[in-house]
């Protein structure tokens, strides 16, 4: 399929008048950024609020905090109603950001968020299966979409992914378990799919699409960690340009700007877009920062402006450094030889998934190690491996701090302690039969219960090594030995479960016989 590149879009609708986004006919001005517009209009006019927020865009905020946030950080937030426009709202200030941003990425629609990704995912299922409709997830998602499942009352149909025996990783799902699962569930309103994951494998995008066309449902892509993918041709598939309905996004996970910035973005008439929104009001907060506003609608012109060249820069030097990395005796790097039938479909470039079993230790050693002693915080970890992921911000030095925070790792592995061992469950094992609804499990009674007598119990809670973030038990599922052997062993390894009652995995919540 060809690949859209947002940059030439916006380079040839500026030379050209080639129109290649949701503003049908018109003049599209990508160099606008309404929002930030509107922000230094209010900054110029001096305005003087009544209202929140009651710091008085920094007056009243003590100056030890202005000291180490900055006084513009509190001069940008203001609120959207009668501060960034009007009380109707009538100067669109808002819109025409979401109009520039859907014209970037290939979308009929876009909204804003700012309550990240999950909020938005949790929204986006709501928009496709409302309470008690089952819905077909990626059982390798989030803990937000399974807080989403319980929330929202879904009946989940969990499509397991490919499991990687040789990296003990799991791949997303393929378009042929998708197919058998929509023909065992002929009921289901839809698909979410979770692509591209922590580790940075990608799913066929284009392929589950299709699949769930042909049944008349809608594809939910969530791709949080895909925000940039639009903007460079070398990088994995964009859900737009691959015929997903909806795409949800964190743009503060690979782009420019700051936390809890998530976009929705809608193409096609299997969403209604009245729907989504009114969803998105059910559960978004009314006091919306003009902060996240301004960030997205700035990183988006940057992105149409320069990101070809940005990224492309970012993707020759991750190539480098990757050739660096695997020339390290003692870790593996996960390359492009993970594409293959039964694995990935792509792979990020700019993810860089480093196994360390080699070195005696698990990845938790490993990132806890390089935070303590080098200063250099990595990303997800798990008992084999550690990621680290470049963005467009990154340059020479960063990607050469990366490499020889590897290298000291490896010379410095005598100073880290023998690990425990962690019993990694085998292919299949973490496949869990589902007993009822996560919503009823998590909402009923509960008791809380040793848990080397919780083999055959269902689960109350929902239990997630973090990061990245994978539920190991949700709500509803029958726990089996393996599940209780792999997250006591792997407490006990370094292991961390925020979200359980007991973190420490000497018990778990379950639901009463």
């Amino acid at each position: 399929m060809q690949r859209r590149d947002a940059a030439s879009d916006w380079f040839a609708t500026r030379v050209g008048g080639y129109d290649p986004g949701a503003l049908e006919g018109a003049f599209v001005d990508q160099s606008r950024v309404p929002v930030l517009e509107a922000i230094e209009q209010f900054r110029r006019r001096g305005d003087v609020v009544f209202g929140p927020p009651g710091h008085r865009q920094g007056k009243g905020v003590d100056p030890r905090v202005l000291a180490i946030m900055g006084e513009g950080v509190f001069a940008s937030d203001i609120l959207s109603l009668n501060g960034l426009d009007d009380r109707r709202q009538s100067q669109g200030v808002l819109s025409q950001a979401q109009e520039l941003m859907a014209d970037a990425v290939g979308a009929d629609e876009a909204f804003f968020s700012t309550c990240g990704s999950s909020l938005s995912v949790k929204s986006a299922m709501l928009a496709v299966a409302g309470p008690g409709e089952k819905l077909l997830i990626s059982r390798n998602a989030h803990k937000s979409v399974v807080s989403g499942v319980i929330i929202n009352g879904t009946d989940p149909v969990w499509v397991h992914p490919k499991f990687d025996r040789e990296r003990h990783l799991a791949h997303p799902p393929e378009p042929d378990d998708v197919r058998s699962a929509l023909r065992a569930n002929p009921d289901a309103k839809g698909m979410l799919l979770i692509t591209p994951t922590d580790w940075g494998t990608c799913a066929d995008i284009q392929g589950v699409a299709e699949v769930c066309h042909e049944h008349g449902v809608a594809l939910i892509v969530d791709e949080a960690w895909g925000a940039h993918l639009p903007f460079h041709r070398d990088l994995p598939t964009w859900g737009m340009d691959a015929d997903a309905d909806l795409v949800v996004t964190s743009v503060h996970k690979m782009g420019s700007a700051v936390e809890q910035s998530s976009v929705f973005h809608l193409q096609g008439d299997r969403v209604d877009p009245t729907v989504l929104k009114q969803r998105e009001d059910l559960l978004g907060t009314t006091s919306s920062t003009s902060l996240v506003y301004g960030s997205l609608d700035g990183w988006r012109r940057q992105m149409v402006e320069e990101g070809k060249e940005l990224l492309g820069a970012a993707i020759r030097r991750a190539e480098w450094a990757r050739e660096q990395l695997s020339a390290i005796d003692g870790i593996r790097v996960m390359g492009a030889d993970v594409v293959a039938d039964g694995l990935a479909f792509e792979i990020d470039p700019l993810v860089f998934t480093v196994d360390v079993r080699e070195l005696g230790i698990t990845g938790y050693q490993a990132a806890d190690f390089c935070r303590a002693a080098y200063q250099v915080d990595l990303g997800a970890a798990d008992a084999c491996r550690v990621s680290a992921r470049f963005s467009h911000s990154d340059d020479a030095e960063t990607a050469e701090l990366l490499v020889r925070t590897f290298r000291r790792l490896v010379d410095d592995r005598d100073r880290i302690d023998e690990p425990a061992a962690v019993q990694l469950p085998a292919p299949g094992a973490l496949e869990l039969e589902t007993a009822m609804l996560p919503r009823e499990a998590f909402f009923g009674d509960a008791e809380q219960v040793p848990i080397e007598r919780c083999t055959g119990r269902v689960a109350a809670e929902v239990v997630s090594p973090y990061p990245p973030g994978v539920p190991v038990l949700v709500p509803g599922e029958v726990i089996s030995d393996e599940a209780i052997d792999y997250l006591r062993s792997g407490v006990a390894a370094g292991m961390l479960i925020p979200d359980a009652a007991d973190p420490d995995m000497t018990s778990l919540r379950v639901v009463p016989r």
